[in-house]
């Protein structure tokens, strides 16, 4: 029998409105290079991943320059120009791409291309407690903060228990067959999600919750890129 291969999927066409920048967040420069070609460089120097895509929009006008930079990704990585305005889309878009070359086991494990805080150690946690999971699974962290209900005038409703609240990170790990379904069921029955792992619980299904990392955060408003930034100088 063939061994599952895990390959890593990127979605990155979103366009970051909230950082007020001039260019879609992937692309700023954080300790010397854009923020997506830390994800990348990731990825391609994880022994365990057998292949990694990069999904972006047609009309991307700067995956070029950062490609034409980087030739040490080409033989580990390829770019999808399929990448849709939602990262649903994209995901989907992504799959239907990639099918001549993957098999209906092999995992897929899609990353947040505004995460440059991921590493090899965590990629390989994700797959050594999901490999052979019926379902899959994904990185999260526990809800260490105090959590509080609003109401409509922001004012305090409720303390919510937060002993099994979990913040949900990347990558999450499905077999193809299994997420492809799960990605279609969504859009025939219009139901928006927001990860991967929404997706394959609207079937009725339970993914695996493997602790990340906090350094694994999301960047999303500009102070988050400053973090990162210094994240990544320590780590240089």
């Amino acid at each position: 029998m063939t061994l599952a291969r895990c390959m890593m999927l990127i979605p990155a066409s979103g366009t970051g409105t909230r950082m007020g920048a001039s260019l879609p967040k992937q692309y700023l420069a954080l300790a010397g290079r854009p923020m997506l070609q830390h994800v990348l460089e990731t990825c391609a120097a994880a022994k365990i991943v057998f292949h990694t895509y990069v999904v972006v929009a047609s009309t991307d006008r700067w995956i070029d320059s950062l490609w034409a930079a980087a030739p040490h990704l080409h033989a580990r990585v390829s770019v999808l120009h399929c990448g849709g305005e939602t990262r649903q889309q994209s995901v989907a878009n992504a799959l239907a791409a990639i099918r001549p070359e993957i098999d209906d086991t092999d995992w897929v494990l899609v990353h947040d291309a505004a995460r440059p805080g991921l590493t090899a150690t965590l990629i390989e946690r994700l797959i050594d407690a999901v490999r052979d999971d019926a379902v899959g699974g994904l990185l999260a962290m526990p809800l260490a903060d105090t959590v509080k209900r609003a109401d409509a005038q922001q004012r305090v409703a409720a303390t919510v228990d937060r002993t099994t609240l979990w913040s949900a990170q990347t990558p999450q790990m499905f077999r193809y067959a299994l997420l492809q379904r799960a990605l279609q069921h969504a859009h025939e029955t219009s139901g928006a999600v927001t990860d991967e792992a929404s997706a394959v619980e609207a079937l009725g299904l339970q993914p695996c919750l493997v602790e990340g990392s906090s350094c694994n955060f999301k960047v999303t408003l500009p102070d988050d890129a400053a973090l990162a930034t210094l994240m990544l100088k320590g780590n240089s």
